[in-house]
């Protein structure tokens, strides 16, 4: 093997390879991956205070967000092996009263933009709106009396989450997830 410019040459004993299509072997590395991560400058005080604020209501709901993907995911593989409807409602039963029981108090402690946050968070999560779960757990007229009791507190049920429209909690979310990968979101 040639060897260009100063060092010392070095010998590879064995290396991984791969077949292409076309059926040549080509050497195959493995290349650490790489995060550019642009340099936050703040236009004043008050606006990186914001930030960190969002950042904190984020940390503070995301792990109700992921707890109810992966509970609405089991609920969903429960319910398409429910042989019956009184099966069905006991599922769901059974679901929401181990979700009241779990977080219900802790849930009951958000303040009004960390459950506004929790709203489009779960949208993110699961793909459905919060209004569209409870819903098809609790029916129709369920779901509109919970979107009544969320607009008189200043939530909106209904509510989706846009990666575009909200970029920053996206990012906040994606630093979340690069220094935990296995944080098990979407």
């Amino acid at each position: 093997m040639p060897h260009y410019g100063e060092g010392k040459a070095q010998v590879v004993d064995s290396y991984q390879t791969v077949r292409l299509e076309s059926g040549e072997v080509v050497p195959a590395f493995l290349i650490p991956e790489v995060v550019v991560v642009g340099v936050r400058l703040w236009k004043s005080e008050e606006e990186r205070m914001q930030y960190l604020r969002l950042k904190r209501n984020v940390l503070r709901v995301l792990p109700y967000a992921i707890y109810a993907q992966k509970r609405y995911a089991q609920l969903d593989r429960d319910l398409a092996q429910a042989e019956n409807k009184k099966e069905h409602k006991q599922l769901v039963k059974e679901c929401e009263r181990e979700i009241k029981h779990k977080i219900n108090s802790e849930v009951k402690n958000l303040s009004i933009s960390q459950g506004k946050i929790l709203i489009k968070l779960i949208e993110r999560q699961t793909g459905n709106t919060s209004y569209d779960l409870v819903k098809e757990m609790k029916g129709g007229v369920a779901a509109f009396v919970y979107q009544g009791v969320a607009r008189v507190v200043g939530h909106n049920l209904k509510s989706t989450y846009d990666p575009q429209e909200d970029y920053v909690i996206e990012t906040i979310i994606r630093e979340y997830e690069q220094a935990r990968p296995m944080a098990g979101t979407r």
